[in-house]
């Protein structure tokens, strides 16, 4: 099979390129750059410069590739956020989830391609349920203010992506290499400064994707005729109160501190402290039934110790 990997230099797109290789299928990717770890044909994939909202340049692109399916993995968002400034900063991956979107939506129409995979996000789900969400409880009803266009851009993204009989795949947060919870990532050197506290009590819950795992199931993904929305995460949705102390612990930082609600709210504004403290988990059952897939690490304490601790005996310490 022939595959156009929009966004193929992502944190997701740097593993399902290679792995798309290694099962035999044919592998274009397309980016704004070319990143410099994946210049120039490798065996089967080649690599494209292109600016998803430039609607023709789009349709050019996708008439001289002619796949047979297209992933969608457009963002553009900063390695390091600041959710006071989440509005402006989310801007151009609102435009790419939208109009770029719609722009590859429109050329895939125009050359016959047979399967549309999209990322979406299993965290914008409403906080006020019972349990982890299935795919059929409602995105966030009423959300802060500097999500709202974020989540709008979601459903737009979902809409259009649904219509045209393909799937979106609702990963939860992910980690693993070019993460913000890599070694290397924004969010895991905040944690060993000190700097990531429990707001309110920790009460977020959070479901984690491992960008491997996202990987293997857009593979999956790619055999099957499913349609609409699937979460996948992994099987071990955990409020932050639990999995924040964790992953400080392997990575040797400070235990959070903990701080109220109304203290946060200034740091970090309205949605900082919905982050932290109303975030639902997501139920994974139907990605597993739907694609045959599983994770790799069925919990983000697998994950986390593989990628972040220091020792090989860490894991064990962890959890004494």
């Amino acid at each position: 099979m022939r595959v156009l990997v929009a966004g193929a230099t992502g944190v997701i797109g740097r593993q399902l390129v290679p792995l798309l290789t290694s099962v035999g299928h044919e592998v274009v990717g397309v980016s704004r750059t070319r990143h410099p770890a994946v210049t120039g044909p490798t065996g089967s994939t080649r690599f494209v410069a292109l600016d998803a909202l430039d609607r023709d340049a789009v349709t050019r692109v996708v008439r001289d590739v002619r796949p047979d399916a297209i992933v969608n993995l457009l963002t553009a968002i900063p390695a390091e956020l600041n959710p006071k400034r989440m509005t402006s900063e989310f801007a151009l991956t609102n435009r790419l989830r939208t109009h770029g979107t719609r722009n590859l939506l429109d050329a895939a129409e125009q050359v016959g391609v047979r399967r549309m995979i999209a990322e979406g996000l299993a965290f914008a789900y409403d906080p006020d349920g019972a349990g982890p969400a299935h795919e059929d409880a409602p995105l966030w009803r009423d959300p802060p203010r500097q999500f709202a266009p974020v989540l709008a851009a979601l459903k737009e993204l979902e809409r259009l992506t649904t219509q045209a009989q393909g799937l979106v795949l609702r990963f939860g947060h992910l980690y693993g290499p070019g993460s913000s919870y890599a070694t290397d990532g924004s969010f895991v050197r905040q944690v060993r400064a000190g700097k990531v506290p429990l707001v309110g009590g920790g009460t977020a819950t959070f479901s984690f994707t491992h960008a491997h795992d996202a990987s293997t199931a857009i593979v999956a993904a790619l055999g099957k005729d499913t349609a609409g929305a699937l979460n996948v995460v992994d099987d071990e949705p955990a409020p932050m109160s639990v999995w924040l102390p964790f992953l400080a612990d392997v990575v040797s930082a400070p235990k959070p501190r903990s701080i109220p609600k109304a203290a946060a709210r200034l740091a970090v504004g309205g949605w900082g402290v919905a982050f932290m403290t109303q975030l639902r988990g997501a139920d994974n059952t139907r990605a597993r039934l739907s694609l045959d897939w599983r994770p790799r690490y069925a919990s983000w304490r697998e994950g986390f110790v593989a990628e972040l601790a220091d020792r090989p005996d860490q894991g064990c310490r962890t959890r004494r």
